[in-house]
Protein backbone atom coordinates (compact mmCIF):
# COMPACT_ATOMS: atom_id res chain seq x y z
CA UNK A 1 0.00 0.00 0.00
CA UNK A 2 1.57 3.55 -0.60
CA UNK A 3 2.27 5.39 2.13
CA UNK A 4 -0.21 8.05 2.35
CA UNK A 5 -1.30 9.48 5.55
CA UNK A 6 -5.32 9.36 6.28
CA UNK A 7 -4.92 12.85 7.52
CA UNK A 8 -3.95 14.38 4.12
CA UNK A 9 -7.01 12.25 2.31
CA UNK A 10 -10.13 14.22 2.05
CA UNK A 11 -13.53 13.28 3.42
CA UNK A 12 -14.17 13.33 -0.51
CA UNK A 13 -12.11 10.65 -1.25
CA UNK A 14 -13.84 7.93 1.17
CA UNK A 15 -17.33 9.33 -0.04
CA UNK A 16 -16.29 8.34 -3.52
CA UNK A 17 -14.59 5.04 -2.78
CA UNK A 18 -18.27 4.82 -0.45
CA UNK A 19 -20.05 5.09 -4.09
CA UNK A 20 -17.69 2.91 -6.01
CA UNK A 21 -18.17 0.02 -3.14
CA UNK A 22 -21.60 0.13 -3.15
CA UNK A 23 -21.76 0.29 -7.25
CA UNK A 24 -23.09 3.80 -7.71
CA UNK A 25 -19.93 4.56 -9.60
CA UNK A 26 -17.99 2.07 -12.18
CA UNK A 27 -14.26 1.79 -12.09
CA UNK A 28 -13.71 4.71 -14.64
CA UNK A 29 -16.21 7.08 -13.34
CA UNK A 30 -14.55 6.38 -10.01
CA UNK A 31 -10.98 7.07 -11.02
CA UNK A 32 -12.11 10.26 -13.26
CA UNK A 33 -13.67 11.72 -10.26
CA UNK A 34 -10.52 10.74 -8.05
CA UNK A 35 -8.65 12.64 -10.36
CA UNK A 36 -9.52 15.69 -8.74
CA UNK A 37 -7.67 14.69 -5.91
CA UNK A 38 -4.57 13.46 -7.35
CA UNK A 39 -2.46 16.80 -6.15
CA UNK A 40 0.29 17.90 -4.24
CA UNK A 41 2.26 14.32 -5.00
CA UNK A 42 -0.94 12.35 -4.52
CA UNK A 43 -1.45 10.35 -7.86
CA UNK A 44 -4.43 8.32 -8.74
CA UNK A 45 -2.37 4.85 -8.80
CA UNK A 46 -1.50 5.54 -5.27
CA UNK A 47 -4.88 7.01 -4.22
CA UNK A 48 -6.33 3.78 -5.45
CA UNK A 49 -4.10 1.77 -3.37
CA UNK A 50 -4.40 3.52 -0.62
CA UNK A 51 -8.31 3.14 -0.53
CA UNK A 52 -8.46 -0.60 -1.46
CA UNK A 53 -8.27 -3.76 1.29
CA UNK A 54 -4.94 -4.87 2.21
CA UNK A 55 -4.98 -8.30 3.89
CA UNK A 56 -1.45 -9.06 4.10
CA UNK A 57 -0.51 -8.93 7.69
CA UNK A 58 -3.51 -7.85 8.99
CA UNK A 59 -5.50 -10.63 10.04
CA UNK A 60 -5.72 -10.61 13.47
CA UNK A 61 -6.81 -14.89 14.14
CA UNK A 62 -5.04 -16.93 11.54
CA UNK A 63 -6.54 -19.17 9.96
CA UNK A 64 -3.91 -21.92 11.65
CA UNK A 65 -4.47 -20.30 15.37
CA UNK A 66 -4.65 -23.11 17.69
CA UNK A 67 -6.98 -21.56 19.99
CA UNK A 68 -9.59 -22.05 17.58
CA UNK A 69 -10.65 -25.21 15.43
CA UNK A 70 -12.32 -23.50 11.92
CA UNK A 71 -13.43 -25.43 8.92
CA UNK A 72 -15.33 -25.13 5.94
CA UNK A 73 -18.40 -26.80 5.83
CA UNK A 74 -21.38 -27.10 3.06
CA UNK A 75 -25.04 -26.65 4.26
CA UNK A 76 -28.58 -27.20 2.41
CA UNK A 77 -30.28 -23.78 0.95
CA UNK A 78 -32.78 -25.01 -1.01
CA UNK A 79 -34.81 -21.72 -2.12
CA UNK A 80 -31.25 -20.15 -2.47
CA UNK A 81 -29.52 -21.84 -5.19
CA UNK A 82 -28.34 -24.79 -3.52
CA UNK A 83 -25.49 -25.96 -0.80
CA UNK A 84 -23.82 -23.13 0.36
CA UNK A 85 -20.21 -22.79 1.62
CA UNK A 86 -19.44 -21.26 5.24
CA UNK A 87 -16.42 -21.13 7.77
CA UNK A 88 -17.47 -23.12 11.08
CA UNK A 89 -15.15 -21.66 14.01
CA UNK A 90 -15.19 -22.92 17.65
CA UNK A 91 -12.93 -22.39 20.43
CA UNK A 92 -10.12 -25.50 20.36
CA UNK A 93 -10.93 -25.95 24.38
CA UNK A 94 -15.04 -25.87 23.68
CA UNK A 95 -16.07 -28.31 26.65
CA UNK A 96 -19.71 -27.28 26.11
CA UNK A 97 -22.49 -26.33 24.23
CA UNK A 98 -22.45 -22.88 22.85
CA UNK A 99 -24.04 -19.80 21.69
CA UNK A 100 -24.22 -19.18 17.93
CA UNK A 101 -22.97 -16.28 15.37
CA UNK A 102 -23.95 -16.32 12.17
CA UNK A 103 -21.18 -13.92 10.62
CA UNK A 104 -22.87 -12.38 7.40
CA UNK A 105 -20.29 -10.64 4.95
CA UNK A 106 -20.13 -7.17 3.10
CA UNK A 107 -21.37 -6.76 -0.19
CA UNK A 108 -18.36 -8.79 -1.81
CA UNK A 109 -18.50 -12.64 -0.64
CA UNK A 110 -16.60 -14.51 1.95
CA UNK A 111 -13.14 -12.42 2.16
CA UNK A 112 -10.03 -12.64 4.76
CA UNK A 113 -11.46 -10.06 6.87
CA UNK A 114 -14.61 -11.75 7.50
CA UNK A 115 -13.25 -15.00 8.44
CA UNK A 116 -11.59 -13.50 10.89
CA UNK A 117 -14.27 -12.31 12.41
CA UNK A 118 -16.15 -15.33 12.20
CA UNK A 119 -12.55 -16.65 14.20
CA UNK A 120 -12.59 -13.47 16.67
CA UNK A 121 -16.18 -14.76 17.29
CA UNK A 122 -15.13 -18.60 18.02
CA UNK A 123 -12.07 -16.88 20.12
CA UNK A 124 -14.62 -14.92 22.65
CA UNK A 125 -16.68 -17.90 23.13
CA UNK A 126 -18.99 -18.53 20.27
CA UNK A 127 -19.37 -21.00 17.59
CA UNK A 128 -19.04 -19.37 14.43
CA UNK A 129 -20.59 -19.39 11.01
CA UNK A 130 -19.69 -17.42 8.16
CA UNK A 131 -21.39 -18.34 4.77
CA UNK A 132 -20.20 -17.57 1.41
CA UNK A 133 -23.37 -15.88 -0.09
CA UNK A 134 -21.06 -16.46 -4.14
CA UNK A 135 -21.58 -20.38 -3.49
CA UNK A 136 -23.24 -20.55 -6.31
CA UNK A 137 -21.02 -18.33 -8.74
CA UNK A 138 -18.26 -20.54 -7.38
CA UNK A 139 -17.20 -18.81 -4.24
CA UNK A 140 -15.41 -15.54 -3.42
CA UNK A 141 -12.60 -15.08 -6.18
CA UNK A 142 -9.54 -13.89 -4.21
CA UNK A 143 -10.39 -10.26 -4.52
CA UNK A 144 -12.80 -7.60 -3.35
CA UNK A 145 -14.11 -5.98 -6.81
CA UNK A 146 -14.79 -9.16 -8.51
CA UNK A 147 -16.35 -10.44 -5.32
CA UNK A 148 -18.51 -7.25 -5.90
CA UNK A 149 -19.32 -7.45 -9.37
CA UNK A 150 -19.98 -11.29 -8.43
CA UNK A 151 -22.64 -10.80 -5.92
CA UNK A 152 -24.59 -8.35 -7.76
CA UNK A 153 -25.20 -11.02 -10.21
CA UNK A 154 -27.40 -12.87 -7.47
CA UNK A 155 -30.75 -12.23 -6.44
CA UNK A 156 -31.37 -11.03 -3.12
CA UNK A 157 -34.31 -13.12 -2.31
CA UNK A 158 -32.00 -15.96 -2.59
CA UNK A 159 -29.10 -14.81 -0.84
CA UNK A 160 -32.03 -13.92 2.33
CA UNK A 161 -32.65 -17.65 2.48
CA UNK A 162 -28.45 -18.46 2.60
CA UNK A 163 -28.25 -16.61 5.69
CA UNK A 164 -31.88 -18.01 7.17
CA UNK A 165 -30.62 -20.98 6.55
CA UNK A 166 -27.24 -20.89 8.02
CA UNK A 167 -29.50 -19.73 11.58
CA UNK A 168 -31.30 -22.80 11.40
CA UNK A 169 -28.03 -25.18 10.48
CA UNK A 170 -26.57 -23.63 13.35
CA UNK A 171 -28.93 -23.53 15.62
CA UNK A 172 -29.23 -27.34 14.73
CA UNK A 173 -26.16 -27.86 15.26
CA UNK A 174 -24.18 -30.71 18.19
CA UNK A 175 -22.14 -27.66 19.11
CA UNK A 176 -24.48 -25.06 19.66
CA UNK A 177 -26.94 -24.59 22.51
CA UNK A 178 -29.71 -23.67 20.22
CA UNK A 179 -29.37 -19.74 20.51
CA UNK A 180 -28.42 -18.27 17.80
CA UNK A 181 -27.51 -14.45 16.74
CA UNK A 182 -26.49 -12.62 13.93
CA UNK A 183 -23.84 -9.88 13.36
CA UNK A 184 -23.59 -8.37 9.70
CA UNK A 185 -21.50 -5.22 8.23
CA UNK A 186 -22.49 -3.21 4.75
CA UNK A 187 -24.31 -5.38 2.82
CA UNK A 188 -24.27 -8.12 5.83
CA UNK A 189 -25.44 -5.41 8.43
CA UNK A 190 -29.22 -5.12 6.05
CA UNK A 191 -29.31 -9.31 6.66
CA UNK A 192 -29.11 -8.91 10.21
CA UNK A 193 -31.99 -6.46 10.21
CA UNK A 194 -33.33 -8.79 7.43
CA UNK A 195 -33.04 -11.58 9.80
CA UNK A 196 -34.39 -9.62 13.10
CA UNK A 197 -37.79 -8.78 11.06
CA UNK A 198 -37.90 -12.69 9.10
CA UNK A 199 -36.55 -15.15 11.97
CA UNK A 200 -38.51 -15.38 14.76
CA UNK A 201 -36.46 -16.96 17.50
CA UNK A 202 -33.22 -15.42 16.24
CA UNK A 203 -31.76 -14.44 19.82
CA UNK A 204 -30.40 -11.10 18.92
CA UNK A 205 -29.25 -8.63 15.78
CA UNK A 206 -26.05 -6.96 15.62
CA UNK A 207 -26.08 -4.55 12.36
CA UNK A 208 -23.23 -3.03 11.39
CA UNK A 209 -23.89 0.46 9.52
CA UNK A 210 -27.04 -1.47 7.62
CA UNK A 211 -29.41 -0.35 5.76
CA UNK A 212 -32.71 -0.61 7.92
CA UNK A 213 -36.08 -2.86 7.48
CA UNK A 214 -39.25 -1.11 6.30
CA UNK A 215 -40.93 0.82 9.25
CA UNK A 216 -43.69 -1.70 8.59
CA UNK A 217 -42.29 -4.58 9.12
CA UNK A 218 -40.79 -3.78 12.51
CA UNK A 219 -43.69 -4.72 14.77
CA UNK A 220 -42.50 -8.46 13.73
CA UNK A 221 -39.19 -8.05 15.25
CA UNK A 222 -38.42 -10.44 18.65
CA UNK A 223 -34.47 -10.32 18.72
CA UNK A 224 -33.25 -7.56 21.15
CA UNK A 225 -31.07 -5.43 18.59
CA UNK A 226 -27.43 -3.89 18.99
CA UNK A 227 -27.46 -1.48 16.38
CA UNK A 228 -23.31 0.33 15.12
CA UNK A 229 -23.38 3.31 12.73
CA UNK A 230 -20.69 5.77 11.66
CA UNK A 231 -21.35 9.50 11.85
CA UNK A 232 -20.22 10.02 8.65
CA UNK A 233 -21.97 7.56 6.61
CA UNK A 234 -25.05 9.37 6.03
CA UNK A 235 -26.23 7.22 3.09
CA UNK A 236 -26.89 4.79 5.98
CA UNK A 237 -27.63 6.68 8.98
CA UNK A 238 -30.46 9.26 7.19
CA UNK A 239 -32.49 6.33 7.61
CA UNK A 240 -32.10 5.72 11.42
CA UNK A 241 -34.70 8.70 12.82
CA UNK A 242 -37.87 6.27 10.89
CA UNK A 243 -36.29 3.29 12.53
CA UNK A 244 -35.75 4.07 15.96
CA UNK A 245 -39.11 5.97 15.83
CA UNK A 246 -40.26 2.27 14.92
CA UNK A 247 -38.39 0.45 17.08
CA UNK A 248 -39.90 2.87 20.44
CA UNK A 249 -43.41 2.52 19.03
CA UNK A 250 -43.32 -0.96 19.18
CA UNK A 251 -41.48 -1.35 22.01
CA UNK A 252 -38.39 -3.44 20.69
CA UNK A 253 -35.32 -4.05 22.86
CA UNK A 254 -32.54 -2.03 21.18
CA UNK A 255 -29.19 -0.13 21.67
CA UNK A 256 -27.84 1.80 19.34
CA UNK A 257 -24.53 3.73 18.59
CA UNK A 258 -23.33 6.55 16.04
CA UNK A 259 -20.05 6.74 15.99
CA UNK A 260 -18.13 9.88 16.07
CA UNK A 261 -16.37 11.15 12.84
CA UNK A 262 -15.90 7.35 11.54
CA UNK A 263 -16.52 6.14 8.50
CA UNK A 264 -19.06 3.02 6.99
CA UNK A 265 -17.16 0.07 7.21
CA UNK A 266 -15.01 1.58 10.08
CA UNK A 267 -14.63 -1.80 11.69
CA UNK A 268 -12.73 -3.21 8.35
CA UNK A 269 -9.09 -3.71 9.33
CA UNK A 270 -7.94 -3.82 6.24
CA UNK A 271 -9.04 -0.53 5.03
CA UNK A 272 -8.37 3.25 5.41
CA UNK A 273 -11.17 3.65 6.81
CA UNK A 274 -10.53 1.63 9.36
CA UNK A 275 -11.07 3.25 13.00
CA UNK A 276 -9.02 0.96 16.23
CA UNK A 277 -10.87 3.38 18.87
CA UNK A 278 -14.36 2.52 17.22
CA UNK A 279 -14.08 -0.46 15.79
CA UNK A 280 -13.01 -1.82 19.24
CA UNK A 281 -15.08 -0.49 21.10
CA UNK A 282 -18.32 -1.85 19.33
CA UNK A 283 -16.86 -5.30 19.34
CA UNK A 284 -16.17 -5.32 22.81
CA UNK A 285 -19.84 -4.35 23.09
CA UNK A 286 -21.07 -6.63 20.82
CA UNK A 287 -19.27 -9.72 22.32
CA UNK A 288 -21.00 -8.40 25.21
CA UNK A 289 -24.49 -8.47 24.25
CA UNK A 290 -23.38 -12.05 22.49
CA UNK A 291 -23.03 -13.45 25.72
CA UNK A 292 -25.77 -11.68 27.61
CA UNK A 293 -28.46 -12.99 24.99
CA UNK A 294 -26.79 -16.30 23.63
CA UNK A 295 -25.63 -17.54 26.82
Amino acid sequence: MSQINKEDVKQEVFDLYDDYAHDRLDRRAFMQKLSLYAVGGLTVPALMSFLMPDYKGKVQITADDPRVKSEYITYPSPKGGGNIKGLLCKPADAKKKLGGIVVVHENRGLNPYIEDVARRAALAGFVSLAPDALTPLGGYPGNDDEGRAMQAKRPKAEMEENFIDAFNYLKAHKDCNGKVGVVGFCFGGGIANMMAVRVPDLAGAVPYYGAQPAVADVPKIQAPLLIHYASLDTRITEGWPAYEAALKENHKKYQAYIYENVNHGFHNDTTPRYDKAAAELSWKRTIDFFTQNLK
